[in-house]
């Protein structure tokens, strides 16, 4: 059990098969990823496992455990210890000693439950992370738009507007955490107060965008009362809608398809191939509101974390 040498060694890294391997290269390359936070389990020339860590270019420390994988060819009886062995391994050398390790996340079929070799393989994987100390925290929708899919023009409902500043967007932001849905936000809040939750999200996420503020939109009446607002973005692979939402006086009026429609159309205008976005499982009125702008499930995430 070991950390990769380097690029060289990415063939051998990529013998297990995973959406995230065509991406590996270009991480390595950018400093999104390091060998040392790429570990496998080998036996002769054989690849047992492998996991791996994801961070932000020139960041010092991993912020996502996002590769955890056991060969098919180990028995099944030894599959979850292998992988128990191997990350246990791992994290000791790549994590300080006592710290809280980065969040799981796994993306899996959209259907992963309805097979039986696809659920198993998951469930073994979170297997692993459970042994490591890890629940579940959510599963969330992976949904895409595609060029070609219908955008609604605007109804003439809502005016739009540029984001003022960070200060107003995390202003809004606190807002909207009353009543949320969203399972990290929740999670987050029995630990950080309002603002806090909001402005931790806004510097570590929206903010480190290279894409244009200008994309960023306020949704208001034709009074100029903030109804809600749309964070369009682009991050290190795709063009994403990276945050939508309604303020909670205003929820029930059917906004969010306004919102996201305006959101849509800025990202659709710059000719991108796609535009992903996601949100949790459970959030059952945001799904509906993704799948009426044209947007289709393609994929689910797994997110487990350490408390």
């Amino acid at each position: 059990m070991r950390p990769i040498i380097g690029h060289e060694e990415l063939d051998l890294f990529c013998r297990l098969p995973y959406v995230l391997n065509a991406e590996l290269a270009d991480d390595l390359a950018a400093g999104r990823r390091r060998p040392e936070w790429m570990w496998v389990a080998v036996r002769g020339d054989r690849l047992l496992a492998r996991v791996a860590w994801w961070g932000r270019s020139g960041g010092d420390a991993p912020l996502v455990l996002d590769v955890l994988d056991i060969e098919d060819g180990v028995s099944g009886a030894d599959r979850v210890g292998v992988g128990v062995r191997l990350l246990h391994a791992a994290t000791a050398a790549v994590l300080p000693s006592g710290s809280r390790p980065p969040e799981y996340s796994r993306f899996v079929p959209p259907h992963w439950r309805e097979n039986a070799v696809t659920r198993q393989a998951v469930e073994d994987r979170m297997a692993v992370l459970e042994r490591a100390g890890a629940r579940l925290l959510v599963e969330r929708l992976r949904l895409e738009w595609r060029p070609g899919s219908p955008v609604p023009e605007p109804d003439g409902r809502l005016v739009f507007r540029p984001v003022h500043d960070g200060e107003e967007l995390v202003a809004l932001m606190s807002s909207v955490l009353e009543g949320t849905l969203d399972a990290h936000d929740r999670d987050d809040l029995t630990r950080m107060p309002v603002h806090e939750v909001a402005v931790r999200h806004y510097e570590d996420e929206l903010a480190r965008y290279t894409s244009p503020r200008e994309w960023w939109r306020v949704a208001t009446l034709p009074s100029g009362e903030p109804v809600g607002f749309v964070v369009p973005a682009r991050n290190d692979y795709n063009a994403i809608i990276a945050y939508v939402a309604v303020l909670p006086r205003h929820r029930g009026n059917g906004y969010i398809d306004g919102i996201l429609a305006e959101g849509t159309r800025i990202l659709a205008g710059q000719r991108v191939p796609r535009i992903r976005a996601s949100t949790d499982l459970g959030n059952i009125p945001m799904a509906n509101a993704f799948r009426r702008a044209g947007y289709i499930d393609f994929e689910r995430e797994i997110t487990m974390t350490w408390s």
